[in-house]
């Protein structure tokens, strides 16, 4: 399925992360799908996207406490470019560009979040009213800030690396579309950079996929981005809090594709907003989705036990232990959770 499979290539950004190097990915480009089981997902990795962290902080945050993960302001490694192999271009008749990009998972980014004033922006099309186009102005920032490692911000790189694949598969003939991808701020980024993105490349196909996102904009930014032709599918869990976030001020743009915790036999019910905003349950729930109101699909064919690789959702029956990821492929931590001392009910 399309949706996992963009799922999947964002969850790659959180198993890479290293949080007490908020500049690093613990993987080369050239290392990094393979290494968390994703080397026959069509897709070779092209370049990383690091963004800067300028953010004020107060004084009682300003601790030698974990001070890796506050003080890396000047670069955070916040996700990648890939682009499609020849077997999977043919697959889905024509060669395709994704940009992936990671959800808040430093706690630097964690307190930019806050930051959810709006922030005014050129409105470029002539639809709609003739209302500001406003932005989040956290999001925002973290893609046009510049980065003094790189010499440029986020939304450089990411232009300069889509151009020069563009260019390099359109000389031999092929049609190139770009998908961009993410969770939670990803989500956000995602939405973000598909507006520059359009603004530059107008005859660029531009799609949108994303996971748990936040409100970005509100209804001009919205008009900006069906104007320019970016199409957005919004995957939102009924249960999850952060779809609902920042305020009326902002508004959802694109088609919605909505899922509910509650037809799943495997998950925990209850209230657990990290867990149901986790890309993992996400995933699962897609997986599992047949229609509206219809039940979980019993020939879902997404391991179970990915639900608990980073949290703790899975119910408590079925013998799974809670972050099982311990930075092993995931072949490695599957075949121990599976082994006779740690076996689970769960059918696989």
């Amino acid at each position: 399925m399309h949706i996992v499979k963009y799922g999947e290539l964002t969850q790659a950004t959180y198993d890479a992360f290293d949080p007490h190097r908020p500049g690093s990915c613990c993987y080369s480009p050239e290392g990094l799908l393979d290494r968390h089981g994703l080397a026959e997902n069509g897709y070779r990795v092209s370049g990383y996207v690091y963004a800067a962290m300028h953010v004020e902080l107060p004084h009682f945050l300003e601790r030698p406490l974990h001070a890796d993960a506050w003080t890396a302001k000047e670069s955070h490694w916040m996700g990648y470019v890939a682009v499609s192999d020849d077997a999977e271009t043919q697959r889905i008749g024509r060669r395709d560009i994704a940009i992936v990009w990671r959800g808040t998972a430093a706690p630097l980014e964690w307190f930019k979040d806050l930051q959810a004033k709006p922030e005014h922006i050129e409105r470029r099309s002539k639809a709609g009213s003739g209302e500001h186009v406003r932005v989040e102005h956290g999001s925002r920032s973290e893609l046009a800030t510049w980065n003094k490692n790189t010499d440029s911000s986020a939304s450089e790189q990411v232009l300069a690396q889509v151009m020069a694949l563009v260019n390099a598969h359109r000389v031999k003939g092929e049609e190139v579309s770009l998908t961009i991808t993410g969770h939670s701020l990803g989500s956000a980024l995602a939405l973000l950079n598909a507006h520059e993105v359009a603004l530059v490349m107008p005859d660029l196909p531009v799609s949108v996929v994303s996971f748990g996102g936040p409100r970005v904009g509100n209804a001009a930014f919205g008009d900006e981005l069906r104007w320019l032709g970016a199409r957005v599918l919004r995957v939102v869990v009924e249960q999850d809090l952060v779809p609902k976030v920042p305020g009326v001020v902002y508004a959802h743009v694109g088609t919605e594709l909505r899922v509910d915790m509650r037809v799943s036999p495997y998950l925990k019910q209850g209230f657990h907003p990290a867990g149901v905003n986790g890309l993992e349950t996400y995933m699962h729930l897609v997986d599992g989705y047949w229609c509206s109101g219809s039940e979980f699909r019993v020939e879902a064919k997404r391991d179970v036990l990915l639900v608990n690789k980073r949290g703790d959702m899975l119910k408590e029956e079925l013998g799974v232990p809670a972050r099982c990821y311990r930075r092993r492929s995931l072949r490695v931590w599957r075949n121990w959770l599976l082994s006779p001392y740690h076996a689970s009910p769960v059918a696989c």
